[in-house]
């Protein structure tokens, strides 16, 4: 029993730190605090990805339309969680300090072909999937350097903020923040700044934790569009501009 506890224990914590709380009962060790912290705030962050983006797969689902959300900020954020995802696992880092990019990355690539699907292109819906998977064997089967593996990191920064804005754009255009999820949204952003405190207790990667710092200003972003046309019907921009729109001679 005593060596299953500590197996578990030494799941979450080095066996120094295990010494200093099990064996000195030291439970002051400010270094051995911030690292169990950001592992448990890593695993649970691993946990809470697992369903993040499913409030947003069944709102399209439901609704069977994937109106108001821009497939390629969808596409770009796929790019960016992929890149991650490539670069942390072939660097070998912690599965606690990128774990949840492997189940974002499932529910945005679903995402993607759903928008695409309900947008009638059921076609490049299937091929879009199956370019993933090849791209992705790619990246993580060691047939990509690590060099390349580092510049494609290094471009996840604008390619986050791009696709991540763009979104932004398209809210601000239609009125509205269309199909997109509350739930999800807030998880995002959430998710985005425990990260930046988990990145740099595991990995001290600066390029991560600057790719980190972006996502969470993005997310930021689109959280305080939800939150300010909360109650206002989508389409009620596009709508107002067109009233504005002045009378050509073939109106008279």
């Amino acid at each position: 029993m005593t060596d299953l506890i500590r197996q578990g224990a030494l799941f979450l914590m080095s066996e120094k730190c295990y010494d200093n709380y099990f064996l000195e009962h030291n439970f002051l060790d400010v270094p051995c605090f911030k690292a169990l912290l950001s592992k448990g705030l890593g695993l649970a962050i691993i946990a809470g990805s697992v369903l993040v983006k499913v409030p947003q797969v069944l709102k399209i689902l439901n609704s069977k339309s994937g109106e108001g959300i821009n497939i390629v900020g969808v596409v770009l954020d796929l790019l960016a969680i992929s890149f991650h995802l490539s670069y942390n696992f072939m660097h070998g880092y912690p599965f606690s300090a990128w774990g949840d990019s492997t189940f974002l990355a499932i529910q945005t690539v679903t995402i993607a072909v759903l928008v695409l699907f309900f947008n009638g292109r059921k076609a490049q819906s299937g091929l879009f999937l199956v370019g993933y998977v090849v791209l992705m064997y790619v990246l993580n089967s060691g047939l990509t350097p690590m060099s390349v593996l580092f510049t494609i990191q290094s471009c996840n920064i604008p390619i986050l903020l791009v696709g991540k804005l763009s979104q932004a754009y398209t809210n601000y255009q239609a009125g509205s923040t269309g199909q997109l999820s509350a739930a999800t949204v807030i998880m995002m952003f959430a998710g985005s700044v425990a990260r930046i405190f988990t990145s740099i207790q595991e990995t001290g990667d600066f390029m991560i934790i600057l790719t980190f710092i972006a996502s969470t200003f993005a997310n930021s972003v689109i959280l305080g569009q939800l939150i300010y046309y909360w109650d206002k019907p989508a389409g009620v921009k596009v709508k107002a501009s067109k009233a504005k729109k002045p009378k050509t001679k073939k109106d008279d």
